[in-house]
Parts: C-alpha cells; structure tokens; sequence
C-alpha cells in the first residue's frame, strides 16, 4: 500500500471511530459510556469504563452489584435473568444503588434480557458477572469467554471435573481473565492466616480439620405450579427437568434458595462452604495447582461427616465438624489455628501474638476480591483466584461427593485428573447435559 493510501485509510479509520463514538456514546445521568473496542486496539482513554452484564439476577446478583457500583472506572449495563420479575427488581436496585452511591438519581442504564446469550452478543460489553446456580456456571462462563468477555463467575467454579478443565482451557484459549467469587483469600483474617503458617510458627503440618455442610443428595422436593414469568425449562437448562418448587427457586429471596442442596443443581453445602474453606486451605499449603491423592470415606455409609483426605506430602485433611462453625483448624508440630470468617486464634495463644496483629484491621478489613478483578481486567494480569486455582479447589468438592456417594476409597491423579482403577468415579467426572433449546 503506498503511503498516500495508508494515510487516506488511517484518516478514514480515526473518522469512522469519531463517527461511531458521537452516535453511540450513551449519555446516562451524566456519565458518557464509550466501549472500549470502539477506540482502537491499543488505546484506554481516560474516560474508558468497563461495562459489565450480570447473569444471574437474584439475591447474590444484587448483592455483587452493590460491590461494583461505586467503582467510577464501572458501568453495569445489562443483565439476564430467567424470571421477568427478578429483571425488573435489579434494575430498581441498581439504580437505587447509583443513586446513594454516585449520586446519580435518574439511571436507567441497565437493558435486560431472558436469554444470556442475547446479552454476551453485545460487542460494548467488556466482562460479565455471573451468578446463577452452579448447573449453569461452566456454560455461561464458556460462552461468556468465547464471546470475548471476561468473566467474573461465582464459586464453586464447577458441578464437575470435567467443567473445570474445560473452563480452564476456554480461559486460555481466549486470553481471558477469570476471577471466582472465593473472595476470602482477600480478606485479612485470612491473608494473616497464611502468613503465620508461611512463617513455620505451627510447624510442619499434619492434619487440617475443615468444618463445612453436608454432601449434596438427590433431588426430592415435589412439584408445584411453575409461576407465572418463569421460564422454568431455562432455569434448568443443562440440569434435568426437575419438577418446580418454591425452595429452590422463590421469587421473593428472602434467604439463600435450597438449590445448593441437590446434586442436580450444585455440590451440597460440602461444595458451597467448601469452595471457601477447602481453598483456604489449598492457599494456605502451597497446593493451588494440585489437590490430595487419596479420599477415604466414613466407614457407616449415611455419615456426612468423617471424610478423610490425603495430600501426597501425607498431610491428612477430614472433613469434620469441630464445633465452630464453617471455619478450618490447622494442627502443626508446635502448635494449631483456628481460621473462619468470625475468628483467628492459635495455641499457644503467643503464636498469633508475635505476628503483631492489629485485632481491629484484622477483623473489618475484608479486602477487595472484586477491585482484583477489575485491577487484572485492565493489567490482564491473573486475578488472585484464577481458573485453575478455582477449578482445583471445586474438584475436591467434587470428588468428596463422589466419595460419599460411592462409599468407596479414591486414589486420585491431580496431573492426569483420573481415577485409578475406578470406572464408575471417572465417568463421574462429567455429566451429560440436557438439552433445553
């Protein structure tokens, strides 16, 4: 191309750009939205946000909302939402929350949608938010990635294995930048937690207690009318058809829905609380990349409780109530610590006191999982909860209920992520999902 055409095509370039910009820059209360990919590859203006679309409107989708809001480089744009209900209460909430966050009394910014797909077809969308029930979060995350986004996907990552590696490979594969909601590791009380056994105060580990909830079971609620504004065969989507109750999908929230509990639709509470827990301890022994080799189950097979998990540096881990709570002990050859969202203590006590902790920044200084994101999203830099480590920390969920499942003893290879010599276990690695379209 000769000089004065590339010139010529330059211009036209840097004009069809204005051009577009002074057409589609959306004004809002006062704040002009102009999308990245409109400016040219290569430049940020100083007025850039990333927009953001939430998939998945309720209660834990308002709540993420909130923590987004009064970030000003932000803009939540869209969302989707299987109940029409749901799309019309965030939109109030977000923008009641412009209002007493920015000062911004008459937003109207956030268009929503019944299919998510509608909503990553959008090219002035950067990243999405994606808070639906666990059944849904490698497609959507996939999707999401494929679509160029990058995602923000609540924990656990996964319903099973095989999704975890699979969002792995779609986060590289892309260049995307993933952040799972286990927003603990950014949390003081925690970061301290590793610190101290960083610093071989405790001593070499031997055991860790993980006190979280039951292991999921199989889906027994019974049918009831599906409510008007639900698209019910979408809110089960990749899941079986369950019958529709109340419990696992209300259209007030009040608290969080029983979906957590099934294995149709998540991994128990053993998954929900798991996914914190398990992957304090994941961040505490240096194993993010990798996970314990052998699961031995309770020997009575309706015990909830007992299952024991080995490290292959013979660290043992049980999961055990030890009367505190969801929370975590680590037992060390000088002493322990108790960790969990409501203490941090050692014994001897003097262990914990030599770190020089301030109590009252320990115990309100919860970090912010959710600046790191945004912070990555513009380095494209790793979050400090990416995919990998994610989808490790899912996989021991998932592979301990499996194991009370099974009733059996797993030998399991984190390398090649298979069972050894168990057919059953490894064809549930995966699932087969439905087809909903």
């Amino acid at each position: 191309m000769s000089k004065s055409k590339k010139q010529k095509s330059d211009n036209s370039a840097v004009a069809s750009r204005r051009s577009f910009i002074k057409n589609t820059t959306l004004v809002m209360g006062g704040i002009s939205i102009i999308p990245r990919h409109v400016l040219g590859q290569g430049f940020t203006a100083p007025s850039d946000r990333i927009n953001l679309g939430f998939i998945g409107l309720g209660k834990q989708g308002g709540i993420l909302a909130n923590y987004f809001i009064s970030k000003t480089d932000v803009q939540i744009v869209a969302g989707a939402e299987v109940w029409q209900t749901k799309q019309k209460w965030f939109k109030n909430v977000v923008k009641d929350y412009y209002a007493q966050k920015r000062g911004i009394s008459n937003y109207t910014g956030v268009k929503t949608y019944t299919e998510y797909q509608e909503l990553i077809s959008r090219n002035d969308i950067d990243a999405v938010v994606i808070a639906t029930p666990d059944h849904w979060h490698a497609i959507q995350s996939i999707d999401a990635m494929n679509a160029g986004k990058d995602v923000f996907c609540e924990k656990p990552l996964t319903n099973t294995i095989k999704e975890g590696r699979a969002m792995v490979n779609a986060t590289k594969k892309n260049r995307r930048v993933l952040q799972v909601g286990s927003m603990q590791r950014s949390w003081e009380r925690f970061r301290k937690a590793k610190d101290i056994i960083d610093s071989g105060a405790l001593g070499e580990i031997k055991q860790i207690l993980v006190s979280v909830g039951d292991p999921a079971k199989p889906y027994d609620l019974l049918g009831e009318p599906i409510p008007k504004g639900l698209d019910w065969n979408l809110w089960c989507g990749p899941a079986p058809l369950l019958p529709y109750n109340n419990q696992i999908a209300p259209e007030i929230v009040k608290t969080y829905p029983k979906w957590r509990d099934y294995k149709e639709t998540a991994g128990g509470l053993l998954s929900d609380w798991g996914a914190h827990m398990f992957d304090i301890v994941q961040w505490c022994i240096g194993t993010d990349r990798t996970g314990p080799i052998k699961y031995v189950p309770p020997q009575n097979p309706k015990a909830l409780r007992g299952l024991k998990m080995y490290y292959e540096n013979g660290i043992e881990m049980i999961h055990e109530d030890f009367g505190r709570g969801w929370g975590v002990r680590f037992i060390g050859a000088l002493g322990s610590m108790d960790v969990s969202r409501e203490y941090l203590e050692t014994t001897p006590s003097d262990i914990l006191s030599a770190m020089n902790v301030d109590f009252e920044t320990l115990i309100k200084n919860n970090g912010n999982h959710y600046e790191d994101w945004l912070a990555a999203i513009k380095s494209r830099n790793q979050p400090i909860c990416d995919v990998e480590t994610g989808h490790r920390s899912a996989t021991i969920c998932n592979i301990a209920n499996i194991a009370y499942e099974l009733n059996e003893t797993l030998i399991w290879n984190p390398v090649k992520e298979k069972f050894k010599g168990n057919a059953v276990a490894n064809k549930m690695r995966k699932r087969q999902p439905r087809k909903y379209n």
